[in-house]
């Protein structure tokens, strides 16, 4: 076995034991979030869409005992609860909470494409929270004319009677998001664990440029880019790099999705820039 096989079996294990998951209460929601432990420095990581905080399940395993990973569903993803509105400020909200209810801060913050985009603004907003940024392949300028490229997800069902039913509903998507569906509390069917519409909201109220959020901050940062990506262009993490002073880039040979494409990769990289601050 592979020294990569071993790092992703034991991200799995982790995954499954229940004494990582915790929850607290904001606003009558409840907002949950996994807590991988061990020794280290906490730092909190926070995931994008179509995603959950397992996500950086092996993110966690890989840094070992040097980073206590800390990573949140945010509202409307995993075992959050939805929430009555989808802006930016109100994933920050989430994000600035959850770090009051554990006393944390200031920390460093990764965050993949929704999620990178949520900590930038955390740390241009909320600086004596975050001593540390890495945004992973999150482009901060989204047209008010381009696409939604979640459209597709307009014809999801947030439900079925059967998990087999709402995997083949998914379409191709469906092989995906099959292991994180999760059964109805009332024992009813299956629900994905993202609802479609807030989803589609969450990109629509994106829309715009965030080059003056991703400029405010002064900490340090690294910019992590996939080359193949069709959400970040080269131009486009150039630019960013060029506009922030502080800001390290490291380029990785992946598309948008890089904690699944390269979870070696990004964890060298993140374990790197952390452990040189």
């Amino acid at each position: 076995m592979t020294s990569t096989d071993t790092v992703a079996r034991a991200a799995i294990a982790a995954a499954a034991d229940p004494g990582l998951r915790h929850s607290f209460t904001i606003d009558g929601r409840t907002l949950s979030y996994l807590d991988f432990g061990g020794p280290g420095r906490p730092l909190l990581a926070v995931h994008g869409g179509l995603s959950e905080g397992l996500l950086w399940a092996d993110l966690a395993a890989r840094l070992g005992d040097e980073w206590r990973v800390i990573a949140p569903d945010q509202r409307g993803f995993g075992d959050s609860d939805r929430g009555p509105s989808h802006q930016r400020a109100d994933y920050v909200a989430d994000l600035v909470a959850l770090l009051e209810h554990l006393d944390l801060g200031p920390l460093p913050v990764v965050g993949h494409s929704l999620g990178g985009l949520n900590a930038l603004h955390l740390a241009a907003g909320h600086p004596e929270l975050v001593s540390a940024l890495v945004n992973v392949d999150a482009g901060i300028v989204f047209p008010h004319d381009a696409p939604n490229f979640f459209g597709f997800l307009a014809s999801f069902p947030y439900t079925a009677p059967t998990r087999e039913e709402l995997v083949a509903a998914c379409g191709p998507l469906g092989p995906t998001v099959a292991p994180a569906l999760r059964p109805l509390p009332d024992g009813s069917g299956w629900r994905l664990p993202f609802h479609p519409q807030d989803l589609l909201a969450t990109v629509e109220a994106a829309r715009g440029d965030d080059f003056p959020a991703w400029s405010a901050s002064t900490c340090p940062a690294l910019l992590v880019h996939g080359l193949r990506s069709e959400v970040l262009t080269r131009e486009l993490a150039d630019a960013m790099v060029a506009a922030r002073p502080g800001t390290s880039y490291k380029a990785l040979d992946t598309g948008h999705v890089v904690p699944v494409e390269d979870p070696e990769g990004l964890a060298a990289a993140v374990g790197d820039f952390l452990g040189a601050l």
